[in-house]
């Protein structure tokens, strides 16, 4: 009966046409074809595919999410009752270069498709098309994380740029409403800056800001453009114009990206109440007003996962495995296998969940006590908890519920002061699982004045390696510290 599976694959193409090869369940070919995504050449590859195979007989139809090529191939087949595999483009490739190692073609990349069935059955998940409601969460829910990533590396720009302008500048992590409202004016320019003076920027900032920022923050702006001025005078190199003109424009793409925002959140948010009218995803802590629509639009019908370490896998929160003969490596790396999207939200969301929820935070506290992770690693695990833990409240239908970690019902309140009694990380722990430069104790000076941070960080953690010299190698080191124990002159 192998025989009379009829297997598609198609090597999508963006601008060009589709390779088709439709294999039998024995690998055998059954025919070469090219087709374009219409009506009339889809049925034609359907029809040939389907050309001597018995009448209840369904096509396997395996392609790669290739940009927006997908959809179309996908609801045609769908629609037409057949079964539709999308396969990530890393499988389809370690497949190609095993059966052809030194050629590549539109040809071989469709018949390595084809071959996927046969290969890996055990692999392929069937794609479920999403209904009204869940294709139009899908995308108003990409469309919002597009524009606030557009938003973000517009504020990182406009960072980059003022630096240019204002050495010191007075911009911190934040960009806030006021800054806004003195760069669109000035562009960050300091002779402007100076031109309009305390008075006038006061004004401008307590009213862009709306009384929340006053003339200190007009002063910080003045101070800024003054240490400028001193330092580049009139030099030549410094086009002040033209980066405050680039500034400007980045300030207004940037009002143009927020202004468009809104829209696509509220019809997100529409989206979401019809999917999810009980928002048990809003149940679980952590995912909250953006991290549940995005979650729900990724999961579609939770059924089709078979268990939540199933779609655990899917996230690719799962960690790699490593085992041959007696060994097992563990503290393998996450695999990153699925959306990095909805990875990144399970992710942030952690970081919530283990403030409120008493076993989560204790799962984190073990991860950072006691196996040496650093926060981020801590994170992952706990977000793949968390994952599971959501596939089950939508799995079951019902909400999620907030537990001690003796398994009792607990509200919000006792379990934020739970975490904060029981599995809190100390300062500690953290200070030594961090690899930043600014978490290490200093090296000790012989003279001088200690710098602020190197006092502090000296104080919070005394180093016990003797003092040396700063400059010196590991090796010179060590025989400075040789001479003195010994009192060898050097």
């Amino acid at each position: 009966m192998n025989n009379e599976r009829r297997l598609v694959g198609i090597d999508l193409g963006i601008s060009a046409a589709h390779t088709v090869r439709v294999l039998r369940g024995d690998g055998s070919e059954v025919c070469r074809r090219r087709c374009w995504p219409t009506r009339d050449s889809l049925q034609e590859i359907e029809r040939t595919a389907l050309s001597g195979a018995p009448s209840e007989t369904r096509l396997e139809v395996v392609i790669e999410p290739t940009g927006p090529a997908w959809l179309p191939i996908a609801i045609y087949f769908c629609g037409r009752g057949h079964t539709v595999h999308r396969v990530s483009s890393a499988k389809a490739a370690a497949l190609r270069r095993f059966l052809s190692r030194h050629a590549k073609s539109n040809g071989i990349d469709a018949e390595t498709l084809a071959k996927l069935p046969i290969i890996d059955p055990g692999g392929l998940l069937p794609l479920e098309l999403p209904d009204q409601a869940r294709a139009s969460l899908d995308r108003r829910a990409r469309a919002s994380d597009r524009l606030v990533a557009l938003a973000a590396a517009h504020k990182v720009r406009i960072r980059d740029l003022v630096r240019q302008l204002l050495p010191m500048t007075p911009l911190g992590r934040h960009v806030s409403t006021s800054d806004l409202a003195v760069l669109e004016r000035t562009g960050a320019d300091p002779r402007r800056l100076l031109e309009i003076g305390l008075a006038g920027l006061t004004d401008l900032i307590v009213e862009a800001s709306r009384g929340h920022h006053d003339g200190g923050r007009a002063q910080a702006w003045l101070d800024a453009a003054q240490d400028a001025l001193e330092l580049y005078g009139e030099h030549p190199a410094m086009p002040y114009d033209d980066l405050a003109a680039e500034i400007r424009s980045e300030v207004r793409l940037l009002h143009a990206i927020e202004s468009e925002l809104p829209e696509h959140a509220a019809a997100r948010e529409t989206a979401y109440q019809q999917s999810d009218p009980r928002q048990l995803a809003r149940s679980l802590p952590g995912l909250c007003e953006i991290g549940a629509p995005t979650a729900v639009a990724f999961l579609g019908r939770p059924q089709r996962f078979g268990d939540a370490a199933h779609f655990r896998s899917f996230t690719g929160l799962t960690p790699k495995a490593s085992e041959t003969g007696e060994t097992d490596r563990k503290g393998q790396a996450i695999s990153k296998a699925g959306p990095g999207r909805l990875r990144t939200t399970f992710v942030r969301a952690a970081n919530t969940a283990r403030t409120v929820d008493p076993q989560l935070a204790r799962l984190y506290y073990l991860q950072m006590v006691e196996r040496g992770a650093n926060h981020l690693k801590a994170l992952c695990v706990v977000a793949a908890e968390l994952a599971e833990r959501f596939w089950l409240v939508m799995e079951r239908g019902a909400p999620y519920e907030l537990r001690d970690t003796d398994g009792r019902p607990i509200s919000k309140a006792e379990g934020r002061a739970i975490v904060a009694a029981t599995w809190k990380v100390s300062d500690e722990v953290r200070r030594r699982r961090r690899s930043r430069k600014g978490g290490k104790a200093p090296q000790q000076v012989h003279s001088g004045r200690a710098t602020t941070s190197a006092q502090g960080a000296a104080t919070r953690r005394p180093s016990p390696s003797p003092i040396v010299p700063p400059g010196l190698t590991p090796i010179k080191k060590l025989l400075q510290h040789m001479r003195e124990e010994t009192n060898v002159p050097g």
